[in-house]
Formats: C-alpha cells, structure tokens, sequence
C-alpha cells in the first residue's frame, strides 16, 4: 500500500487526488472487514501525504486603495446614485469588516448599531458576532438606507442590501460587482468576495492587529484557522529583507 502511494506521487498526482484514493480503499476494506471477508484493513494508520499550504489569495494595500477610488468616482459620476452608492458599500463592507459573502447578503437594518458603530452578523452554525465599523461607513450606510427608502419600488425583502426592485441581492450579484471593481485594480486571477475577506486579514496583520483580534472579527472558530494569514505576512518581511539587507544586494 505505501509503495502504491509513492508511486502515485512520483507519477506527479497531487496530494489531494492520493487522500481520495486513499480514504476510498480505506472505506471499502472497512466494509469487507465488516461482511467477514478480510480480517485486516491495509489503508488503516497509512499516513496521508502532506498537502502543499494554500496561502490565501489577497491585493495589496495599493489596490486597496483604488477601489475606493473607483467606487467613489462611480458614486459621483455615475446616473443612479443609489446603485453606485450601494455596490460601493457591497465592496468596502467586506474589505473593512472582513465578514463572509452569506452574511453580508443576510445583513438587515436591524443589525447596524449607529451609536456605537457596529453590524451584528449570523456566522457559521448560527454564531452570532459583533464586528465594528468606522465613522465613515457608519455614515455611509445611514445614507444609503435614507436613499434606498426614498426609492419608488416596492421592498420585498427587509435585508439592507436589495436590488433597484426592492428584492434581496444574489450571490451571483456580490459577486459579479466584486469581479468587476477587482479587474480594475489587480491582476490576480481570483476575484471573488472571499479575497477580501482573506485582504482585510492580511491587512490587519501587517499593521500590527493581534492575531486573537482578527479571529474574533472574522468569527473562526479556533486559531489555527486564523494562523495561515501569518504566512502572508512572513512572506512580506522575507521579501523586504532580501531587497533592504547589504548582503542580499
């Protein structure tokens, strides 16, 4: 069985396509062994191979920087301001929060505490956190609500991101207006919602956050899934130590 799996990754199959062949032998010598016609399971205790570290896809802090400034153009430029205004939020709300695609789309008026400057969010498993906001979006979004309330469609929905029919938005819509503002800033193939998600984190590290904070923010539900931003950022400081140390010039 071990001189199978080696062959398998000299053969160049990746790490993952071995765990599935793997957990399928392993499965199917349990159920021989449970009808009686073998005594012994050979995939039992094999070791996996290790699975290369996916660091998450992020921009940088430029790119960043230009989303706002697209977005902002959009708003000021743009015919429909309540649109313009409404995919920017989409945009920076899940930069500056680094909440979840799904619980951006659940988010209700009823959520955000201008008072004190926060959203309540419904997380995984129906975890319930509060992640803060600045002034700014703050400001933002009680303009955007006051807009989206003077509109003349009929709301069918109570969420507090909606389509100009007054329906809740889709996936499909976060994530067509995410793609879109990306492309204008990077060129990294991933565009999704989820980069901005793994943006703020990466983020945040770099500028000093602990990483116990981020790991509230982000609703994990342990550290060891907060842990792989600090590979971004030793990534970082290793490729500034090889531009700025003597002995690497």
């Amino acid at each position: 069985m071990r001189s199978w799996l080696a062959y398998l990754m000299e053969e160049g199959y990746a790490a993952s396509s071995v765990h599935r062949k793997l957990s399928s032998i392993n499965a199917f010598f349990r159920y021989l062994k449970k009808m009686g016609i073998v005594q012994h399971n050979p995939a039992r205790g094999i070791p996996k191979p290790k699975k290369p570290v996916r660091l998450p896809v992020f921009v940088d802090e430029a790119a960043a920087r230009g989303l706002y400034q697209i977005t902002e153009n959009a708003v000021q430029e743009g015919d429909d301001e309540f649109c313009a205004l409404r995919d920017q939020l989409i945009v920076t709300i899940l930069y500056e929060t680094g909440i979840r695609q799904a619980e951006l789309l659940n988010l209700k008026d009823s959520d955000l505490d201008e008072s004190i400057g926060q959203i309540k969010v419904l997380g995984k498993r129906n975890k319930m956190r509060y992640v803060p906001i600045g002034r700014e979006m703050t400001q933002k979004l009680q303009e955007y609500i006051k807009m989206r309330d003077e509109q003349n469609f009929h709301r069918t929905s109570d969420h507090l991101f909606v389509t100009e029919r007054g329906k809740k938005i889709s996936k499909t819509f976060v994530y067509l207006k995410v793609k879109s503002y990306l492309s204008q800033v990077t060129t990294i193939k991933r565009k999704s919602p989820h980069v901005l998600r793994h943006t703020f984190a990466t983020h945040m590290l770099n500028n000093g956050a602990d990483l116990n904070v981020i790991k509230e923010i982000l609703g994990h539900s342990s550290l060891a899934a907060t842990q792989v931003y600090t590979h971004n950022s030793i990534e970082k400081l290793k490729s500034i130590h090889s531009r700025m140390h003597p002995r690497n010039n």
